[in-house]
């Protein structure tokens, strides 16, 4: 056990040089274009990863609310039940409005998460639009549950209702 926890702090520490490497390179102009917010309900870990599916709207000023369904899926380790979450990004791009349905695509990073009655977590996330977009380096995540959970996550954002 002790040497997963290694073996995923290691996938971790190498995601995030990676992004970071990988921004150092090119470096891509973001400007903060809103914020969003995601909802969803329970969510069993799998010891090896899990799947939790959310309700999502981005908020920006000026503009309506654009909605999106998001699939979460994490691996590495997760051990434990959450009866909801709720998760929050500051939104990057590389322009300063966004059409509907901009944020759609995939988004992978780093993610880590402990919950005992009521939890916190942080993930790393880029992705969208040829990876120009960025879910705000750290999100603010809080559950209610009994969960502990690090390695690798992938978000999928489809347009939504």
């Amino acid at each position: 056990m002790r040497r997963f926890i290694l073996l995923a702090g290691a996938a971790i520490a190498t995601l995030a040089a990676s992004i970071a490497g990988a921004n150092a390179q090119q470096p891509i102009q973001r400007v903060r274009v809103g914020v969003l917010e995601c909802r969803g309900g329970a969510s069993i870990g799998f010891i090896v990863g899990s799947v939790t599916n959310l309700g999502c709207v981005l908020r920006a000023d000026g503009l309506p609310e654009d909605r999106y369904i998001a699939t979460i899926r994490k691996v590495g380790i997760d051990l434990g039940i959450t009866q909801e979450s709720a998760l929050a990004w500051g939104v990057y791009a590389p322009v300063a409005q966004l059409g509907p349905g901009a944020l759609s695509g995939n988004y992978a990073g780093a993610q880590g998460s402990a919950t005992l009655g009521v939890g916190v977590g942080g993930n790393v996330l880029v992705g969208g639009s040829d990876n120009t977009i960025a879910l705000q380096p750290l999100s603010v995540q809080g559950q209610v549950g009994v969960n502990l959970a690090a390695g690798l996550e992938a978000l999928e954002l489809r347009p939504g209702r």
